[in-house]
């Protein structure tokens, strides 16, 4: 559930950009479209490193778990449990500072630029787990 309601936010956000998105510079943005596709394509780069990192952390915990006694395994249910917390968190955050603009044509540039914002934080924290250990 959480999944499709962050997948319909974004395919909301990127509704009319497919047509003409491969003509946009990211480096000169001049319209509100360009903002849109360049904020889309950046949040898609972070959830591409999100999804690297979150995976190694996930096997780190996972090899964790295998070491530790019965009594005292847990790490990965518990990375598991605060990734889908932590992706509800992402969203309605977003989404709230989206209002900021409602209606108006930087609402999904905001969400998205959001969503970008919190992914590549999120992600840094999951690298300090697998790298740091």
């Amino acid at each position: 559930m959480r999944r499709a309601a962050a997948s319909l936010l974004v395919a909301l956000a990127a509704l009319p950009v497919a047509a003409q998105e491969a003509d946009v510079d990211c480096n000169n943005q001049l319209t509100t479209f360009d903002m849109r596709v360049c904020a889309d394509r950046a949040y898609k780069a972070a959830d591409e490193d999100l999804n690297v990192d979150y995976r190694r952390a996930m096997e780190w915990m996972t090899s964790l778990d295998a070491d530790l006694p019965d009594d005292q395994r847990g790490g990965a249910e518990a990375l598991r449990d605060a990734q889908r917390a932590w992706i509800d968190f992402r969203d309605k955050a977003c989404l709230a500072q989206g209002f900021t603009y409602r209606g108006g044509t930087l609402e999904p540039v905001i969400i998205l630029y959001c969503l970008e914002d919190l992914t590549r934080q999120r992600s840094e924290q999951l690298r300090i787990i697998w790298e740091e250990n």
